[in-house]
């Protein structure tokens, strides 16, 4: 891989296209060209990036000729589509979408955690997690580390961001239309979402689990390398505009007390502990707004499992959930 390199970002125009390009700059990442694409309604439009304006084109199968790394916030099917023909015009192909995360021939990669599988890509593709799957495992892995993950029972509170801008504006507009007395349209979400939650993220399998509640079992054990690694979630959509939180129980396979817990979390990259609840201090949805890191607090022992604790995790599901992992495995490359 070049010191310099030609990369390329699918899908630019979008919310996370826009943070992979703020996290870019703000780390100074060694870009020598950088080309933006998107659909046909965005080709023309410009992107500030180091001072200047850079112009939108339209994403094609030809759009990768000398490209190095292509980071792609698309959508599974335009992933799908596309990154395959990056991959084969030579770039390394990064992708948020849930379109390859569980191929085997595909490294599923959270830097912190797993860096060392991004070395080995039989179809020159990375996967991006899911965003409640890297705030959730970037809470757990020193705990993982030091006392062996068995378990988690995880309960998420996800922000409405995580649907896309439309269900930022269904929020606000809601919210603006009950203030008026008048009756809240739904467009997004088969409910209400202001002022209620919702506990309903992604399709219903016929497990009666969500997509998006197996993706944290399957993408966990992936991740970790815990083939048996047994998960219990429940995803809820909430009133917030960005940053995703997870309340978890996880046992383990050692014995662990909260002295040691908080050891495990000593100078660990990308995680901080905010606990100490009698100041009242626990993370919340804006602490993590905007920043790199995941928050840490509430931890306690479990009342009803052996050798597990009780913790609240919360992190920017928009930069370190998506653009920002993204990122940090180019930065591995």
């Amino acid at each position: 891989m070049p010191e310099d390199i030609h990369l390329a970002i699918a899908g630019a125009t979008g919310a996370v296209g826009i943070e992979m390009l703020k996290c870019l700059e703000q780390r100074d990442f060694p870009v020598r060209k950088l080309t933006l694409l998107a659909s046909s309604r965005s080709a023309g439009k410009t992107l500030p990036f180091r001072g200047k304006e850079i112009t939108v084109e339209e994403l094609t199968h030809d759009s990768f000729a000398g490209v190095d790394v292509a980071l792609f916030s698309a959508g599974g099917s335009i992933s799908a589509e596309f990154g395959p023909a990056a991959a084969g015009a030579g770039a390394v192909v990064i992708d948020n979408s849930s379109a390859f995360r569980m191929d085997p021939d595909v490294p599923l990669v959270v830097p912190e955690i797993n860096p060392e599988a991004a070395a080995t890509r039989p179809r020159n593709i990375i996967a991006n997690p899911n965003c409640t799957t890297i705030v959730t495992l970037m809470g757990l892995y020193p705990l993982h580390r030091a006392f062996g993950l068995k378990s988690i029972i995880a309960s998420s509170y996800q922000a409405v961001s995580g649907s896309g801008a439309q269900g930022i504006v269904e929020l606000e507009q809601q919210v603006k239309a009950l203030a008026e007395g008048r009756e809240a349209e739904r467009k997004v979400y088969p409910h209400q979402i202001a002022f209620n939650v919702i506990p309903h993220v992604d399709a219903f399998q016929e497990s009666a689990y969500t997509k998006e509640e197996l993706k944290m079992r399957n993408e966990g054990r992936k991740i970790l390398g815990i083939d048996d690694l047994k998960v219990t979630c429940t995803c809820v959509r909430v009133p917030v505009y960005r940053s995703h939180s997870v309340s978890m129980t996880a046992a383990f396979e050692k014995p662990v007390s909260i002295e040691s817990a908080r050891e495990a979390y000593d100078g660990y990259p990308g995680v901080r502990l905010v606990d100490d609840p009698g100041e009242a201090l626990y993370p919340t949805p804006l602490d993590t707004t905007g920043k790199d890191d995941c928050l840490v607090g509430r931890i306690r022992l479990d009342g009803v499992l052996p050798n597990a604790l009780a913790l609240w995790v919360v992190g920017d599901q928009v930069r370190k959930g998506a653009a920002l992992n993204a990122v940090q495995i180019a930065e591995l490359l």
